[in-house]
């Protein structure tokens, strides 16, 4: 009333007087708006957006410059303070965005900005924003802050994407020699034990057969102190039996000096032959 603030008032009843002592401004608290900063569009699409750098551009933590298209969606929380506290809210809340974000990238680094972090990008500036317009006694509350494009400076973009493409080639690459190095070094270490588990069985195998076989030597030996002769004779046996039971046999008459010779007895044929008519009589 005026050109004072009287009060805020509800649904319903309501008197007030006339113009020109009273006025009603009826701000609309349920609409959310939209504020786009670091372009413009034209509501044609995409192809009919207008960059505008001096607005998207800004520094990164390790000192890179980024490009950041980003829209403020805001809403009337206080109808009051709104109209009164503030005289531009629009131009209010770019500006104020404008320096959130920038004090938000400005701690974040490129690669973060680009990828992983956009996320928490977005809701540090928001609550940052939201603090500054609070500060304000605005009225105003920060529904959400959306990048829409988060890139490098267009003159460096190819280089950029060049160095990214050689960091997934770089990144394929380590994983493959690491997937390779996963399956040929358990199957490296499977072949070296089993090489050494039967190295361990020969050398196991080896050393039994020589520890019996001198305790053989030793039965013999200790046989030999006993009765010598006996020994000897025994030794003779067992070594003629090996070598003759596979050799040929030809019997000589050794009576009256070895002179007669008594003709060839086959002894292998025959024990074929009664061999073979064994088996015939058998069938």
């Amino acid at each position: 009333m005026f050109g004072k603030w009287v009060g805020t008032t509800g649904p319903g009843l309501n008197y007030f007087l006339p113009a020109p002592i009273g006025e009603v401004i009826t701000p609309n608290v349920e609409r959310t708006n939209q504020i786009e900063v670091g372009y413009r569009g034209s509501g044609m699409g995409e192809s009919s957006t207008r960059d505008v750098p001096e607005e998207s551009l800004m520094l990164t933590g390790d000192q890179n410059i980024i490009d950041i298209d980003y829209v403020v969606q805001w809403r009337i929380r206080d109808a009051g303070a709104y109209l009164f506290n503030i005289r531009d809210p629009e131009t209010t809340i770019k500006l104020a965005s404008e320096s959130a974000i920038r004090e938000v990238v400005g701690k974040t680094d490129l690669e973060a900005a680009l990828t992983v972090g956009r996320v928490e990008v977005e809701e540090q500036t928001r609550t940052l924003l939201q603090s500054i317009m609070d500060g304000y006694k605005s009225g105003i509350f920060i529904s959400e802050v959306k990048m829409q494009k988060v890139d490098p400076p267009k003159e460096v973009i190819d280089s950029f994407n060049d160095v990214q493409r050689a960091r997934q080639d770089r990144d394929r690459s380590r994983n493959e020699a690491l997937a390779y190095r996963n399956d040929i070094i358990p199957r490296a270490k499977g072949n070296a034990e089993r090489m050494i588990m039967e190295a361990r069985a020969y050398k196991d195998r080896v050393v039994k057969d020589a520890q019996g076989e001198a305790s053989r030597f030793d039965s013999v030996y200790n046989s030999y102190l006993t009765a010598k002769d006996v020994t000897k004779r025994r030794l003779y046996l067992e070594t003629m039996q090996e070598v003759l039971q596979s050799s040929t046999k030809v019997i000589l008459d050794q009576k009256d000096g070895g002179n007669g010779v008594v003709p060839y007895l086959p002894l292998p044929e025959i024990q074929k032959n009664t061999a073979s008519q064994n088996s015939g009589g058998d069938k």
